[in-house]
Parts: structure tokens; C-alpha cells; sequence
């Protein structure tokens, strides 16, 4: 078994109306078709690489990630787009919590990568773990894998919740899953307001990802 995918930048379009959500959804859904598995090979390591953002409302992106409801590690009801992703900068990855060998790997590097930030910058990156088997990963599971890997926090989201709204959700981001096992193990970072994303292998070491995540927390003006 293999925990590292290879990692992409996803490439948002240039003026990010309705042309650009198509460029992010195309990329995921090539993301989905070709981003390896618990049961794949990974390629050798790679650190993460800038996206170009572009500016422009936020219609398109509520439409396309939808405000379906899931709840929290914590059994609170939050809408996808508006409650999680909303204004923020993003750390999405997809878990399920019987997995014994990538999923508590991967949450224990994003752990690592939430300590090279420091805590100034980790106040600005909300984490997102999302089960791809909401069947047995209730808020309670979840809330128990959340502190058994020490980060079970309030910029630490793990969401479930029934199947048909667990499924779109992921679908939107890429993941299309005949199994919970066969999730792809790539991280996607967003800069959701600013439309930047990258998507970044688990095995870059946590200084590069930290510092990718530093750089999304900045306006582009700034880099």
C-alpha cells in the first residue's frame, strides 16, 4: 500500500466567471482519474508549486461546491460552501478512520505542517478532513481519531454525514469513490476568496507545505 499520490497545481482560468469554474472542475476531475490511491505507486516526492489566482465573485464557487450540509467532529450541522470554505485559506484531504496505514500517516504530516506554521499563520488555515465513509464515521468516531492524532481543534474540521451529501461533496472536489479505500490521498490547498489551488503530495516535506500555505495567506499583490 501506497499513501503518496503525485502532486498537480490546479490552474484556475483567467477571468474566473463561469470559464474559470470549469478549469478548476477540469482539473479535478482529472484529478480523480488519474491521482493513485491507498492501492497504487507513488512517483518520486515533490514539493508543492504555486497557482495563479484570478479575482472575482463568489457566486460560481457556491454554486459549484454547493452549501450541502454536513456536520463536524463535533455534530454540528455547517454548510460546505458558506460555513467551511467561505473567506478562508483551505487545507482539504480526504480520510476514512479504519484505515490503518495513509489516512493516520497523512493526518499526523498535516499536523507537522501545522506546526511549521506557527501559531500566527495556523490561525488562518482552516484544515478539512473529509470521511469517505460517513456509513461508520459518525461525528463521534470522528471526534475520537480527531483526538487520538492530537488535532481535534476549532481550525480543524472532520465532516461526515449521510452518504448522498458526503458523495456530492467529494465529488465536487474531485473524488469519485466506488470505495471508501480507493480515495485519492493528494492534498488540495485553496485560497478560496482569491481562487488559488494547488494540489500537493502528502511525502513534500511539511516546511514546503507550510511555506505553500503561507504564500496563499498573502494577497497576491504581495508575493
Amino acid at each position: 500500500m501506497s499513501s503518496l499520490n503525485e502532486h498537480r497545481a490546479a490552474r484556475p482560468g483567467r477571468h474566473m466567471r463561469g470559464i474559470d469554474w470549469l478549469a478548476l472542475v477540469g482539473c479535478l476531475w482529472i484529478l480523480s482519474c488519474v491521482a493513485l490511491a491507498h492501492e497504487g505507486h507513488a512517483p518520486p516526492a515533490a514539493t508543492p508549486e504555486p497557482v495563479a489566482g484570478s479575482p472575482g465573485g463568489t457566486r460560481d464557487a457556491q454554486t459549484w461546491f454547493t452549501d450541502t450540509v454536513l456536520q463536524d467532529q463535533n455534530g454540528r450541522e455547517l454548510r460546505f460552501y458558506s460555513d467551511v470554505l467561505k473567506d478562508k485559506v483551505v487545507m482539504l484531504n480526504v480520510i476514512f478512520t479504519h484505515c490503518n496505514e495513509a489516512c493516520p500517516l497523512i493526518t499526523r504530516k498535516l499536523r507537522e505542517v501545522r506546526e511549521a506554521m506557527g501559531p500566527e499563520l495556523a490561525s488562518q488555515v482552516t484544515f478539512i478532513s473529509i470521511s469517505s465513509d460517513p456509513g461508520n464515521d459518525t461525528p463521534a468516531v470522528l471526534k475520537a481519531f480527531a483526538e487520538k492524532q492530537g488535532v481535534d481543534g476549532a481550525n480543524w474540521l472532520f465532516l461526515t454525514g449521510d452518504k448522498a451529501s458526503v458523495d456530492l461533496v467529494l465529488g465536487r472536489l474531485g473524488h469519485f469513490l466506488p470505495s471508501p479505500e480507493q480515495h485519492s490521498t493528494q492534498l488540495i490547498a485553496g485560497d478560496v476568496p482569491g481562487k488559488r489551488w494547488s494540489k500537493i503530495r502528502p511525502d513534500a516535506p511539511a516546511a514546503a507545505i507550510a511555506q505553500r500555505m503561507r504564500l496563499l495567506t498573502q494577497p497576491l499583490a504581495d508575493r
